[in-house]
């Protein structure tokens, strides 16, 4: 039974690890979980899940086993810290289409969408919904999930993968990202990740971005990318407690359950952990806002038995609730101040 090893890498890929395990981090269209049980294949024993494998990795283990094809960095990608699944994201887009096109049930997009570049590159499952929306797959294919709605106006620019039962709302313009499933969508992002079920519904612009399940960013929120200087983006490390280098590019870093309220600014790089309840806007966020807390500065805690509450409300409008696995890992995190 396919089965995989407890990473070290999962502490340094906080908070977006902190409410699940390695191999469930979504990078591309699928989690590293569904991209080795899309395979069929089992190598016997407990597997790396911060290796990102694809097709060409899979056909060198079946050939080579899966020693050798875990020590060629020329196969796969690899994750170590969040803002590298932003980065990992456009090629994981195009290598994960071709594991599931085997699999895929593709339709005609309606006449009145305008796709520019081959046609080739744009998969739309069936149940999908599209509007007078525009598609552009020069740069890459656009990936539309069953049940997924694209309203009128709306601009997608490949790579690019809406997920199942998501929203992009009209006038949208998202390229080189993942819009998980059930997310609602609207103004920009670029280069960024929702891992699923989180809401960016408003105007505003989201770049080089990680936010975990059940975000929602309030109307008019913009997040820093790049700084003013154009020096490197340095962010908060949640393990060691220190500031890490992440390149010249990078946005907020967002664990499961948090929200911000309108017209938040965030701070270039910043990380939230999970459930923090975020207000005071007019000034842009500290660096770093640990889980729960309440308001931008880490010092007044989001109180459990109201942050439980409050995701039962939020999840609630999708039609579901926490589970007892949930409450019991956010009690944990709660306890331990991760």
């Amino acid at each position: 039974m396919l089965s995989f090893t407890e990473s070290p890498v999962r502490e340094d890929l906080y908070p977006i690890t902190l409410t699940r395990q390695v191999a469930d981090v979504r990078v591309g269209i699928l989690t590293i979980r569904e991209k080795w049980q899309l395979s069929g294949l089992d190598p016997g024993k407990p597997v790396d899940p911060s290796i990102i494998p694809n097709r060409r990795f899979f056909l060198a283990m079946d050939s080579e086993g899966y020693a050798a094809a875990a020590n060629r960095d020329d196969l796969c990608l690899r994750l170590r810290y969040p803002w590298d699944i932003p980065s990992c994201n456009a090629r994981a887009i195009s290598e994960d289409l071709e594991l599931m096109e085997p699999y895929m049930t593709r339709i005609e997009w309606p006449a009145h969408v305008r796709v520019t570049g081959s046609s080739g590159m744009v998969f739309v499952e069936k149940g999908a919904v599209l509007e007078h929306c525009y598609i552009n797959v020069t740069g890459g294919p656009v990936h539309i999930a069953e049940g997924a709605t694209i309203m009128e106006g709306a601009m997608l620019r490949g790579p690019v993968s809406i997920g199942k039962g998501a929203t992009v709302k009209m006038g949208a313009a998202i390229y080189a990202s993942t819009i998980g499933p059930g997310c609602v969508v609207g103004g920009e992002i670029r280069h960024s990740m929702l891992l699923g079920n989180s809401n960016k519904a408003h105007e505003g612009y989201l770049g080089d971005a990680v936010l975990g399940e059940w975000c929602n960013l309030g109307a008019g929120t913009s997040c820093s990318n790049i700084r003013n200087t154009g020096s490197g983006v340095r962010v908060w490390h949640m393990k060691s407690g220190t500031y890490r280098d992440a390149g010249l590019k990078c946005g907020l870093i967002m664990g499961d359950h948090s929200r911000c309220s309108i017209h938040t600014s965030f701070n270039t790089g910043t990380v939230v952990g999970v459930s923090a309840n975020l207000f005071q806007p007019g000034r842009l966020t500290p660096k770093f806002i640990p889980s729960f807390s309440w308001g931008m500065d880490g010092t007044d805690r989001y109180q459990l038995d109201k942050a439980i509450r409050d995701i039962s409300n939020w999840m609630g409008f999708k039609g579901t609730g926490p589970d007892d696995d949930m409450i019991r890992t956010l009690t944990e995190i709660y306890n331990q101040r991760l």
